[in-house]
């Protein structure tokens, strides 16, 4: 065989080696993220940073006010991988669903609207409850969550206290523990809530408000942490 022969049957075996390592990393990949979405994961919801999840709250308030969708995005997905266990490719879909909930409801104007929401929250709280220690009731869950949002849209259609039960109902389902127990929790939400809701209505929030809204968000979430952390 000539040289050139040679040469030529060795840069034809080129592409294939390429195509055959190409291959091997496509497979790797493909089996990386099949077992990052549904391999098998445990994670203990009564594990969480009150502090954290107070921030993250902070910031995607303001993310979703403001429609910052991907932004919003990407901080569900934070809390998705930081306080529930998610690996990345989990998490990233996981708050995608959340965001996707959040932006159909927004755009909504009735309750027929806002019902719009409910698949994208039980698949949320489907991915949450796979790789949970607590068996609760994910279609129930997502429920709670919906009605909540309407309740706290529509607040003037409501009693005083409507919004503080319906915030506690979510995480009593979720915990499976009396809702007299999260009043607190619920209570601390509300107030944050109400202060976002009137600064926007007489004309924006301010940075000092997001600093209050903040703090009554890290008592909140500090108080749940504490009310299901009983021995």
């Amino acid at each position: 065989m000539s040289v050139r022969q040679t040469a030529i049957r060795s840069t034809a075996r080129k592409p294939r080696r390429l195509r055959w390592v190409m291959l091997g990393i496509l497979v790797v990949a493909l089996g990386w993220l099949g077992f990052d979405l549904y391999g098998p994961r445990h994670h203990s919801l009564r594990d969480f940073d009150p502090n954290e999840v107070a921030r993250l709250e902070t910031d995607m308030w303001r993310s979703y006010y403001a429609k910052k969708r991907v932004k919003l995005f990407n901080q569900l997905s934070e809390l998705m991988r930081s306080q529930y266990g998610m690996p990345l490719a989990t998490s990233n879909a996981v708050a995608y669903q959340a965001a996707k909930a959040a932006f159909v409801f927004k755009e909504g104007k009735k309750r027929e609207d806002y019902e719009k929401a409910l698949p994208n929250l039980i698949k949320f709280y489907q991915a949450i409850h796979d790789g949970a220690d607590v068996d609760f009731d994910v279609e129930k869950a997502a429920k709670l969550e919906l009605e909540w949002w309407i309740i706290h849209r529509q607040r003037d259609k409501y009693k005083p206290g409507d919004l503080d039960r319906s915030l506690a109902e979510l995480p009593a389902e979720i915990y499976r523990i009396p809702v007299e127990r999260l009043m607190e929790h619920a209570r601390l939400r509300q107030e944050a809530m109400t202060i976002r809701d009137k600064r926007a209505e007489d004309g924006g929030v301010t940075e000092a408000d997001w600093q209050k809204i903040h703090e009554l968000l890290q008592a909140s979430w500090k108080s749940l942490y504490d009310a299901v952390n009983v021995s």
